[in-house]
């Protein structure tokens, strides 16, 4: 595609990033703006010889402007540099937000500017170390027909990989991510609470064999890669697991009982659990939350 000049609003843990992928492409980063000590060292440390300036001044200076600014942030960002004339006619402006589409950037487009949503669906840590990572990173796009070309080389210079979401699916799509990304993290984090509590040294290294050939079985099978009390209909053991958990990580209890009813769900619809089991399990784990919340009651008075 043609270079472009770059200008970046707001050089978090993504923004930084994107942009010296893009110079590492062949466009020029002109310009980059960053309120943090930690944005302005990103600036420092991924985009060497790029001047910090202001926003208005940012999205002056360049072809295509990039704003990776909170979500929350966005719309009063948009408004604020198109109003004041920093958005012009025929500029291109992409947002890497997964949660908004084009309208949040209609102000930019009603000034006659083309407008991209591109969300990579990468966590990201803000250093060096992501920019391989891009490499076959999806890349959740919204854009015009009209600018489906320029949209797909963007990922392309970005090494990534275009999926097309409708406008109206962009939080349903976000909400995938974050549902299979961040709370898988809780997820661990929390297991990793029970085993220390177990008395697990290293409660880590117990987990990564075992999670990585999970997640690695669920992205290959889906729901046939479900193993466990659960699915083997082992009542009994779903029972000692939340006296267990009521005694020593009471906290994890409320996860551990809505995860297990979803995966009770999963394991009758597609028929290795019988129903009567499930009905069981599912007595269980009601009467489990019941009670952790007569004791949180009581606390409470």
């Amino acid at each position: 595609m043609t270079k472009l000049s770059i200008g970046v609003v707001g050089a978090g843990r993504v923004g930084a990033v994107l942009a010296a992928a893009l110079r590492a492409a062949g466009h020029e980063v002109v310009a980059a703006a960053g309120e943090s000590d930690a944005s302005r060292g990103r600036i420092e440390a991924l985009l060497p010889g790029v001047a910090a300036a202001k926003p208005s001044d940012v999205a002056r200076a360049c072809d295509l402007l990039l704003l990776t600014v909170p979500d929350d942030m966005l719309s009063n960002v948009v408004t604020m540099l198109s109003a004041s004339g920093a958005i012009r006619e025929g500029q291109v402006v992409v947002h890497t937000s997964g949660r908004h589409g084009l309208a949040v950037l209609e102000p930019a487009r009603e000034v006659g500017a083309r407008t991209v949503a591109l969300h990579p669906a990468m966590t990201f840590t803000g250093t060096e170390v992501d920019l391989p990572r891009l490499a076959g990173c999806v890349f959740g796009v919204t854009a015009a027909e009209a600018d489906r070309a320029l949209t797909e080389d963007l990922v392309e210079d970005l090494g990534g990989r275009a999926m097309w979401v409708p406008e109206e699916r962009r939080t349903l799509y976000h909400a995938g991510l974050a549902h299979g990304a961040n709370h898988l993290v809780t997820l661990v984090a929390e297991a990793i609470e029970i085993l220390s509590a177990a008395g697990a040294d290293d409660p880590a290294a117990t987990l990564r064999p075992l999670l990585t050939a999970a997640l690695d079985n669920a992205l290959a099978d889906g729901d046939a890669a479900l193993t466990g009390p659960i699915v083997r209909g082992d009542v009994e053991t779903v029972r000692a697991h939340v006296a267990g958990l009521v005694a020593d990580a009471p906290q994890t209890l409320p996860s551990y009982v809505a995860l297990a009813q979803a995966t009770i769900d999963r394991a009758v619809t597609d028929g290795r659990l019988l129903p009567i089991r499930a009905s069981a399990m599912l007595r269980v784990l009601d009467a489990a939350q019941a009670s952790a919340l007569a004791r949180a009651s009581d606390v409470a008075r």
